[in-house]
């Protein structure tokens, strides 16, 4: 089977894309480059000859989305990440995050119903529960986003609801929390410019990249002070995308889940973690609060295993270690 993954230079989707190349997929990359990077595209060409084919593209461009489909004959299905995913800037530029989250997207949309295509995965997020007061987040959580961010990505889910029932689009919206680590072997990993992401900002310092990583806010009702968030290794939440794709491969309509491992660690433990792993000692500072941030942020991801038979399989040191292997060598 040929899979598009949009956005498959980036950090998720590129994880994605050496995945499907793995069990035996061929893949076709679209990505405009301005988050992804051209040397993971020409890493896969090396590893995986005559499987991989690449696209620049820009999805906001309706008429350039039409000529590039002239080339996805074969095409089966499509998991779908290209997103812009900055809070604080979809905050300052909503307009940006609505033209490339939701036109993109809708753009996209389009030309897979004109070439007949009827199955999509989609990247969303636990942005679209907003700051929600349970201990454990299910589907059933009530959305209430509080940023542009995700609300555009609440609009595309219920975008996709309409497509299923007008034009028989049947497809998964996979709500992450934190994702974080790297392939085992190092070949690929995290790598964002500028980097808001907390692994990868704790192991720059450790690396000595950074003079030192700042604590926002210890006075959260948590047992340590510093917010709680629910980290997933990048490659147990991909096998929930393949998984995602056989299911669709079977059934049709549309549904979504979280992806979480009903575990939260605070910003002081990953710290720690990070501390241990990497052997460093670094510079840590505590800085205020930041509007916006929900003390706790923890997944119930039941009806992934119900329906999907997914569990996460990676613990917290698996993903910092995995990590720290990557920044090392990169």
């Amino acid at each position: 089977m040929k899979v598009l993954v949009s956005g498959g230079a980036g950090y998720i989707g590129s994880h994605a894309a050496w995945k499907l190349l793995e069990r035996g997929n061929e893949v076709l990359v679209l990505d405009s480059l301005e988050l992804g990077h051209q040397e993971t595209i020409d890493k896969f060409k090396e590893k995986f000859p005559g499987k991989i084919s690449f696209q620049k593209l820009d999805l906001k461009d309706r008429e350039a989305v039409l000529a590039a489909s002239k080339e996805w004959r074969d095409v089966e299905a499509v998991i779908h990440f290209a997103a812009y995913s900055q809070v604080g800037e979809s905050v300052k530029a909503p307009e940006k995050y609505y033209r490339n989250n939701v036109v993109g997207t809708l753009n996209l949309l389009e030309t897979l119903v004109e070439k007949g295509i009827k199955r999509l995965v989609f990247s969303s997020t636990a942005a679209t529960y907003g700051m929600p007061s349970v201990e454990f987040i299910t589907e059933e959580t009530e959305t209430k986003p509080i940023n542009p961010y995700g609300a555009s990505k609440l609009m595309v889910e219920r975008i996709l609801e309409d497509f299923s029932l007008a034009h028989g689009l049947s497809s998964i919206r996979l709500r992450y929390f934190n994702v974080a680590g790297a392939l085992k072997s190092g070949e690929i990993g995290e790598k964002h410019d500028p980097e808001t992401h907390l692994v990868p900002l704790v192991l720059k310092t450790a690396l000595g990249q950074r003079e030192s990583v700042t604590i926002f806010g210890e006075d959260y009702e948590t047992p340590d002070g510093t917010c709680i968030r629910d980290y997933i290794h990048v490659e147990d939440l991909i096998d929930a995308h393949l998984l995602a794709l056989d299911w669709l491969s079977k059934n049709t309509g549309t549904d979504y889940m979280n992806l979480g491992t009903r575990g939260g660690s605070s910003v002081k433990e990953i710290i720690d973690l990070c501390k241990k792993v990497s052997g460093v000692d670094f510079k840590v500072e505590k800085g205020e609060r930041r509007a916006g941030d929900p003390p706790r942020l923890v997944a119930d991801s039941s009806k992934a295993k119900k329906v999907l038979g997914w569990e996460p399989k990676r613990s917290l040191e698996e993903i910092i270690q995995s990590a720290w292997n990557w920044h090392r060598k990169n």
